[in-house]
C-alpha cells in the first residue's frame, strides 16, 4: 500500500510491499529463474484480493444473478452489482447504471459500433480515429463505414509519437459524427490530451469514444472531468480477471441505443411476436455473464483505489524515466519509440538493430524476463514507423527498478549472442 513519509506529504506506492500481494511473483521458470514480468500492457498479474473474490464466488455462493430468490443467489446478485458500483467509482461515473459489463474493451467498442453506430452513421458520414489505435478501436469502425458507405479519417502522429493537433483541427471541419481515440497508446506509451481532444470534438458536433484500456489501471480517470460520451476498458489490464470489462456511456445515449445482443435478462417481457427490453445497463447484458470475473474486476477496482491512482501514476512515471535512461545508457544501439518519459505511461517499445524482437523475447525468457514481441495489435502504427515488429516492456504497480536492470542485462546478452 502507499506510504506517507511525513504528514501532508503525497502518498507513495511501496512496490516491494505491493509485490507480496501477487502470489505468481514467487514462482520460477523452467530454468529456475525468478519471474521478471514486464508484459503488463498485455495482461496484468492478479493480487490475492482478486483471486480470493473469484474463489469466494465459486466456492461459497456460485449461482446465477438477478433471478434466484434464495440466499446464495441473492448474495451473487449483490456481489455482482457491488462490483458495478466499484467500477463506477474507479472512473468517477455519475451513475453506476451507466456502467455496462462486457468481456473486455474490444467487446465494448463493438457494442457501440453495432448499436450506436448502425443507427447513427450513414452514407458519407465521417469517423475520425488516430494512427496509434489498437486494432480493437480500428477494425469495428472499418466494418461499420464499409457497411454504411461512410469514411474514416486519421489524425497523424509526429516522429516522437504525439498527435498532430493542427491536423485534427482541420479534420474536424469535416463535421465527423464520432471521434475515437486511445487515452494511452499500448505501443508508444503516449498519454493523449483527452480532455482537449474531447472539447474540440464536441465543438465540432461529434461524439467521443475513448479507449481507456491502458489508462484506467495506471492513472486517475474521471469520465466527468474528461467529458467523453463513451469510455471503455478491460478488467484483465487492471489487475482483474480475463473476460471482464466495462463500457461507460452517458445515460441518454444508452437509453437511445438498441440492444447489442438479445436473449435472457436483457428483456422486461417477452411474447411470441414482440418483446420489451430491460432498463440500462441490463438491456446490454444478455444471458448469463462471467459473474466471477466481473466480481473480480470489482475487487481489482477497490484494490487500485486503495493504492491511490495518483501514487500508481507517480510510480510508473518513475519507472519509465529509469527504464529509458538505463536502456539508453547500458544497451548500445537500442532504438526506443515514442515520447520522452514524462509524457508517456509505463510502456517502452524498442528494437535492437538487426535482431528480430521474437529472438529478443525468447532469449530474455531464459532469465525469466517476460516482454512482448510483435506488432501489439497496432500494425498500422508499426507501418507508420516502417517497422515489422517491436519488443515491448511494460510496468505495473508490482514492477521494480531491479527488473529493468535485469532487462538491460538480458539485452546485452542478446547483443552478445548475435555479435552486435
Amino acid at each position: 500500500m502507499p506510504e506517507t513519509a511525513t504528514p501532508g506529504a503525497p502518498a507513495r506506492l511501496d512496490a516491494r510491499r505491493v509485490r507480496a500481494d501477487f502470489p505468481i511473483l514467487s514462482t520460477v521458470n523452467r530454468f529456475g529463474k525468478p519471474l521478471v514480468y514486464l508484459d503488463s500492457a498485455a495482461t496484468s498479474l492478479k493480487p490475492r484480493a482478486v483471486i480470493e473474490a473469484v474463489d469466494a464466488y465459486n466456492t461459497k455462493y456460485s449461482s446465477n444473478i438477478h433471478r434466484g430468490i434464495y440466499e446464495i443467489a441473492e448474495r451473487a446478485t449483490s456481489a455482482y452489482e457491488a462490483a458495478r458500483v466499484s467500477t463506477a467509482r474507479l472512473i468517477n461515473a455519475p451513475d453506476a447504471a451507466e456502467v455496462v459489463f462486457v468481456r473486455n474493451a474490444t467487446e465494448a467498442i463493438n457494442l457501440v459500433a453495432y448499436s450506436w453506430g448502425r443507427r447513427n452513421i450513414g452514407r458519407g458520414d465521417t469517423i475520425v480515429l488516430t494512427e496509434m489505435e489498437h486494432h480493437a478501436n480500428l477494425v469495428p469502425w472499418q466494418i461499420l463505414v464499409q457497411e454504411k458507405d461512410g469514411d474514416l479519417e486519421f489524425i497523424p502522429i509526429t516522429d516522437d509519437g504525439k498527435l498532430r493537433l493542427e491536423v485534427y483541427e482541420a479534420l474536424l471541419h469535416l463535421r465527423p459524427k464520432l471521434v475515437a481515440f486511445t487515452h494511452v497508446s499500448n505501443m508508444l506509451g503516449t498519454i493523449n490530451p483527452v480532455r482537449e481532444l474531447t472539447e474540440m470534438a464536441h465543438a465540432a458536433g461529434a461524439l467521443v469514444l475513448i479507449d481507456g484500456a491502458q489508462a484506467v489501471p495506471h492513472l486517475p480517470v474521471d469520465v466527468q472531468e474528461i467529458g467523453a460520451d463513451f469510455y471503455v476498458f478491460s478488467g484483465h489490464k487492471m489487475l482483474g480477471p480475463t473476460g471482464s470489462g466495462a463500457l461507460w456511456a452517458r445515460r441518454e445515449l444508452l437509453e437511445a441505443m438498441p440492444p447489442f445482443l438479445a436473449g435472457g435478462d436483457m428483456i422486461r417481457e417477452v411474447h411470441l411476436r414482440r418483446s420489451a427490453f430491460n432498463d440500462v445497463p441490463y438491456k446490454f447484458e444478455a444471458g448469463t455473464p462471467d459473474i466471477s470475473a466481473q466480481i473480480g474486476m470489482g475487487a481489482a477496482a477497490e484494490y487500485l483505489m486503495g493504492l491511490g491512482l495518483d501514487a500508481v501514476r507517480d510510480h510508473e512515471r518513475e519507472l519509465a524515466v529509469y527504464a529509458m535512461a538505463t536502456l539508453r545508457r547500458d544497451v548500445p544501439g537500442i532504438e526506443i519509440y515514442g515520447p520522452e518519459a514524462d509524457d508517456r505511461g509505463g510502456v517502452v517499445a524498442f528494437n535492437l538493430p538487426g535482431i528480430h524482437p521474437h529472438d529478443v523475447a525468447q532469449i530474455l525468457d531464459r532469465d525469466g524476463v517476460c516482454v512482448r514481441a510483435g506488432h501489439h495489435c497496432t500494425m498500422p502504427l508499426h507501418e507508420r514507423f516502417d517497422l515489422a515488429a517491436t519488443a515491448r516492456a511494460s510496468f505495473n504497480v508490482y514492477s521494480l527498478p531491479e527488473e529493468i536492470d535485469a532487462l538491460a542485462t538480458g539485452l546485452r546478452e542478446v547483443s552478445r549472442i548475435f555479435d552486435r
